[in-house]
């Protein structure tokens, strides 16, 4: 057995069982990866992959368990090298972001400058998608963390931990009548006042879209919600052009920016959110990973870390 057995089978898995592009990402050739895993699999003595043909199509029920001891060790073969690299180049390195839009355009600004500042050897990337895209991106090590609302705390195989808290806000145009409604004492947004008007709010997959479906469903209201966007900046702009009135994260409505819409929090009425951290189990977390942590989450220091996943 050898490493680049492992490699080879562990691409293979990676790239739902195509041999082709499998070799392509290891820069090798497809009869090559091929001839790699029935050796392997000569060696162990058991079938590790399902076959049709030539076409490899799954797992066998040895495969799973041959596929969880290989992931083991080439994780420990990576954290070997990122051990290596922490000593001899302290300062130096990558660090890839996984994370949403929001993440991306109105919380990282406050804290990738700094972080370039005291870490200026440092390659830092920002890898965007929905959040079940940038667990996979940390399950198979694309990214070094993932930032996210949804789906990172319920996927098996990472640690998380909670980055902040949010609020969603409804913004609307400053002639609208909820803006008119605002302004009188007392006044109190409610979820029969949002129903009323045509909405535009984020995809199912994003940004706490679930508490605001629940909500309505909880109090028998069926919202007429004529745009779904993946981004506040979207939601905004149609908001802006008369679509409709918006659900937006509250992080995303910047005042100083947004002069062309009025927000009405609405944190009573679709309640609080959590953004989490999510890194790989058993990985090996660079010094300046640590640093990045604590620089977005002044209380995730890299003991507080270590304790939270330790003790999980």
């Amino acid at each position: 057995m050898n490493l680049q057995q492992f490699r080879f089978v562990r691409e293979t898995i990676r790239r739902d069982f195509n041999l082709t592009e499998a070799a392509r990402n290891l820069f090798t050739s497809q009869p090559g990866v091929s001839k790699a895993i029935l050796e392997f699999e000569d060696e162990l003595g058991v079938q590790i992959f399902e076959r049709h043909g030539k076409r490899i199509k799954g797992l066998t029920k040895p495969g799973h368990a041959v596929a969880q001891v290989v992931d083991r060790i080439m994780r420990e073969i990576d954290n070997l090298k990122k051990v290596s690299d922490e000593f001899a180049k302290r300062d130096e390195g990558s660090l890839v972001i996984a994370c949403t839009h929001t993440q991306a355009r109105y919380v990282l600004p406050k804290v990738i400058p700094a972080f370039r500042q005291r870490f200026p050897r440092v390659h830092l990337a920002l890898a965007e998608g929905s959040p079940p895209q940038l667990a996979e991106m940390v399950l198979h090590e694309q990214a070094d963390l993932a930032i996210a609302t949804e789906s990172l705390s319920l996927t098996p195989g990472l640690e998380t931990l909670p980055c902040y808290t949010w609020e969603h806000t409804v913004v609307v145009r400053p002639d609208h009548p909820l803006a008119e409604l605002s302004k009188k004492k007392g006044f109190l947004l409610t979820l029969e006042h949002i129903a009323s008007y045509p909405i535009v709010t984020y995809d199912r997959a994003f940004s706490g879209r679930r508490s605001v479906d629940q909500a309505f469903a909880t109090h028998d209201l069926r919202p007429d919600i004529v745009l779904e966007a993946i981004d506040a900046d979207v939601i905004k702009t149609y908001v802006d052009v008369g679509l409709g009135i918006g659900i937006i994260a509250g992080v995303a409505f910047e005042p100083a920016r947004d002069t062309n819409l009025v927000s009405l929090p609405a944190g009573h009425l679709f309640g609080s959110q959590t953004t989490r951290i999510a890194i790989k189990s058993g990985v090996f977390l660079r010094d300046y990973v640590y640093t990045f942590i604590a620089m977005l989450t002044p209380e995730l220091t890299e003991d507080a870390v270590r304790e939270l996943i330790e003790t999980k």
